[in-house]
């Protein structure tokens, strides 16, 4: 049976395409997360999938060989239309797909569980979807680690189209720095008595009422002959209204950084409980005001909670709080463990975040684009490992004003 299409569907596909992701090269932190559930849930396959026109391609994929499937025999296209998890234990017996030729033909599919990629903005882009060619159910730990993995796949989305919208507002403000510049020149230069020209012939003008023909003939002179300049400077003028923030900047506004971490840690935890990792929530204290975008800033957090679960052995501890140091802080603790095995953490964010944090495709391109959204916060980062501690990631804010609107203009300055 062909699922219809959603009622936004047209929307639906420019979220789909606004993220620049259809036929991407793999990457890392995707083939990490389909491991991971398909590990989870105990199944031979596992998917990211993307909802095309007329296609569903996969971004990352296990004990798939193919790169995606027509749209009308999809799964997924039926998954996208809820908003929660959609599980099929066992197709044949479904008249949804009980004659698709997934199931009919040589995959053999008997069991689905997918879970809707859905945007900060409401749109179900694809899945992360568990495939078996056996039938089964999943318990409920299973189900809410799937739910919880894929809030990390669109996470990971947003956050790297984020990360390309900072760069082209970032390029912006130094084109508006240059333009700046150059306006100094142009009024500090050949133009400063024109200008004073002209504006003591208008106010004259404007007092008396009467024409002074000589300074008339005066102006008409020094205009004619710095046309060219008059023109450069409306030009420049023009040029650095279009060079503020465009509507993909940060959307910064005051909030409780302990509330955000708290949600981080809770977003995260379900899937810590699939690999036994005990998260020690300390962030309950009171609350630390800064001014951040709250979406993005609970992406990035939820993203270094889920890097240091995914490079934590099993039966690991991961200590999460915020605190007052130099400024409001979140504290993120990857603890060695009793027999003396250390998490692996401390070289990825190392050398994915503070080293060499690339734009290019890596193993650790989440976490440089973590980096990139802190520093457009204004954050600093301190990273230390010591054995027996552990790893140790201190994300410092600068404080909130008690005027929200005045630390916003001083961020946007500095």
């Amino acid at each position: 049976m062909k699922a219809p299409q959603p009622e936004n569907e047209t929307d639906r596909l420019a979220a789909l395409y606004a993220l620049d992701i259809l036929d991407s090269e793999p990457e890392q932190d995707f083939d990490d997360i389909v491991a991971l559930a398909s590990n989870v849930c105990g199944t031979p396959m596992s998917l990211v999938t993307l909802l095309d026109t007329d296609r569903q391609w996969f971004k990352a994929r296990v004990g798939v060989e193919q790169s995606g499937t027509d749209r009308d025999v999809s799964f997924c296209s039926h998954a996208i239309l809820g908003r929660d998890l959609m599980v099929v234990p066992d197709a044949t017996k479904d008249q949804r797909f009980a004659d698709n030729p997934l199931v009919t033909g040589p995959m053999g599919i008997r069991f689905y569980a997918g879970a809707p990629l859905v945007t900060t903005d409401g749109f179900a882009l694809g899945t992360l979807c568990v495939v078996d060619d056996e039938p089964r159910r999943l318990d409920i730990e299973q189900l809410q680690a799937l739910r919880a993995l894929a809030r990390q796949v669109t996470s990971q989305m947003e956050m790297r189209r984020h990360a390309v919208a900072l760069a082209n507002t970032t390029a912006r403000l130094q084109e508006l720095e240059r333009r700046k510049d150059e306006l100094a020149g142009l009024l500090g230069g050949d133009l400063r008595a024109p200008l004073r020209l002209i504006s003591a012939y208008v106010e004259k003008l404007g007092t008396t009422g009467r024409h002074d023909a000589d300074m008339a003939e005066l102006v008409a002179r020094a205009t004619s002959g710095h046309i060219r300049g008059f023109l450069d400077l409306l030009h420049h003028l023009s040029q650095m209204a279009e060079a503020g923030f465009g509507a993909e900047s940060l959307h910064m506004r005051q909030i409780d950084l302990t509330r955000i971490t708290r949600q981080a840690v809770e977003a995260v935890r379900p899937i810590a409980a699939t690999k036994q990792i005990w998260i020690l929530n300390q962030a309950g204290g009171p609350a630390l005001p800064i001014i951040a975008d709250p979406v993005r800033l609970e992406q990035v957090l939820t993203h270094l909670l889920f890097a240091a679960v995914k490079y934590t052995p099993s039966g690991g501890r991961v200590r999460v709080g915020t605190d007052i140091e130099s400024g409001p802080a979140v504290r993120l603790d990857d603890m060695d463990m009793p027999d003396g095995m250390r998490p692996e953490l401390f070289p990825h964010l190392y050398y994915g975040a503070i080293a060499n944090p690339a734009t290019v495709p890596g193993p650790d391109r989440g976490l440089a684009v973590a980096k990139k959204i802190l520093d457009a916060h204004h954050a600093t980062v301190a990273l230390s490992d010591r054995p027996g501690d552990g790893t140790s990631l201190h994300v410092v804010f600068p404080s909130a004003d008690r005027n929200p609107a005045a630390m916003l203009d001083a961020l946007i300055a500095a």
